[in-house]
């Protein structure tokens, strides 16, 4: 922490004048060695206050780290009640906020520099340090401890961290502070759409943007842009995939469908899947596959119980054929598995690895890491055609599919005519450098 920042930050806390006197020591000591008769006497002389609510000198120090600088108190994980009280209310819902990321692999180009990112977050905490009450949530991306991407969030409305709180898991805050890479939130809803017009970056009117750095592991939510869940989401899922990828997880674009006594791991193109989302454990396309077994990366409707499920028994790659080569439902080997998702064929569309949104994860690793996964843990494999002639199969018949396929026995998949392998082989070859020899068509 620089002097300035040491400065600002003693200046700003609740300390007395004697507290304060000790300033040109605090500043003096980060360069230069102190006799012990010296630390004792300053010792004598600095006099620090209890910490209260709304004061609290660890996390006004860790928020220092971030760049804010308490001016007045820090509300740190109050109670939905305690922020209602405090004026929070969950706001309008929006969809269709501009989302940037900067650090994505998949689609070339970032929307925002490197540049007009630090401007942004240079502009975003100059302002939280100058709003007099800021609001903390800790929360994780992910319901396995052991695999999960912790979560602070740093806001100057309780209404942003109430609608935050609603999408990370619980946590503890010893969780997040003892956390080797936390990602930081800044939700500044009260910060002018001029800041964001004059960095250049494309915004929705005055519902604001939402910005991320894989890289540096920060989100800025500008003006109302917490209330778009679906972008806030898709932002946090491209910021958590690297982390989780650290600890042992596969950060996959799936859902999960229980079925008795069985867990299975659903990947499926989102036009064909949203049509049954509410017999699924989420609508929310991202899952934690990991040796304790698979977890959502979002709060669930039914998250008061345990949200760590069993090893899947069976994933099922979702595909839409309309050519009539591919059966309705058929098995695959593990090999054959990995090939069909890293291709993720959707009529005539390829998008490797189901991906849905930004992402830093490599899709060729990750299909790689998913073919070992289904191997050590024998998982089956299953391929099911959405589509037959014109005809799209969804909603309830979909999961019936989809169920029929853990009662039967189905035969290996046969490509029934037509030229469709040499597509999935060019894209593939085009796209990535080297396909590992066990994947197979």
């Amino acid at each position: 922490m620089s002097n300035l920042i040491l400065k600002r930050f003693i200046e700003t806390s609740s300390f007395s004048a004697s507290s304060r006197s000790a300033l040109p020591f605090l500043l003096s000591s980060r360069r230069n060695a102190v006799s012990v008769p010296l630390v004792e006497e300053e010792a004598e002389t600095v006099v620090f206050p209890r910490e209260s609510p709304g004061f609290s000198y660890g996390l006004n120090w860790a928020l220092a780290g971030k760049g804010v600088i308490v001016k007045d108190k820090a509300f740190q994980n109050l109670k939905s009640s305690e922020l209602q009280q405090r004026g929070a209310s969950l706001a309008e819902s929006l969809s269709g906020v501009p989302v940037h990321v900067r650090g994505n692999v998949l689609e070339g180009a970032s929307e925002i520099s490197k540049a007009q990112f630090s401007k942004l977050l240079k502009q975003v905490t100059t302002y939280l340090s100058n709003v007099s009450n800021i609001f903390v949530h800790d929360g994780a991306i992910g319901s396995s401890p052991k695999s999960d991407a912790k979560v602070r969030v740093i806001s100057d409305n309780p209404s942003a961290i109430l609608s935050l709180s609603n999408i990370l898991w619980k946590t503890s805050t010893r969780a997040v502070s003892h956390d080797s890479c936390p990602l930081t939130v800044y939700a500044a809803a009260s910060l002018s759409a001029a800041v964001t017009d004059a960095i250049g970056l494309r915004t929705q009117g005055n519902n604001g943007i939402i910005a991320a750095d894989i890289e540096r592991s920060s989100l800025i939510l500008c003006g109302k842009a917490f209330s778009d869940v679906n972008g806030t989401k898709e932002a946090l899922a491209a910021l958590s995939g690297p982390i989780i990828s650290t600890r042992g997880g596969l950060h996959l674009s799936a859902r999960l469908l229980v079925s008795g006594d069985n867990v299975v791991l659903l990947f499926a193109p989102e036009d064909t899947i949203q049509s049954c989302a509410d017999s699924l454990v989420s609508a929310d396309a991202g899952v934690i596959l990991s040796s304790q077994g698979v977890a959502p990366l979002f709060q669930t409707k039914n998250s008061g119980g345990s949200n760590v499920f069993k090893m899947p028994v069976a994933a099922i790659l979702v595909t839409s054929d309309s050519s009539g080569g591919i059966p309705s439902v058929s098995k695959l080997s593990p090999g054959q598995a990995a090939y069909h998702f890293l291709a993720g064929y959707q009529n005539g569309k390829f998008v490797p690895a189901y991906a849905k949104g930004p992402t830093r994860v490599d899709a060729l690793e990750l299909a790689k890491a998913l073919l070992s996964k289904l191997k050590d843990h024998q998982i089956s494999s299953f391929l099911v055609n959405a589509r037959a002639g014109e005809k799209t199969v969804t909603g309830k018949d979909l999961l019936k599919l989809v169920q029929s396929t853990l009662s039967k026995n189905i035969a290996p998949f046969e490509l029934k005519g037509g030229d469709l392998q040499g597509k999935y082989n060019t894209f593939l070859s085009s796209k990535f450098q080297e396909i590992p020899e066990d994947f197979s068509f």
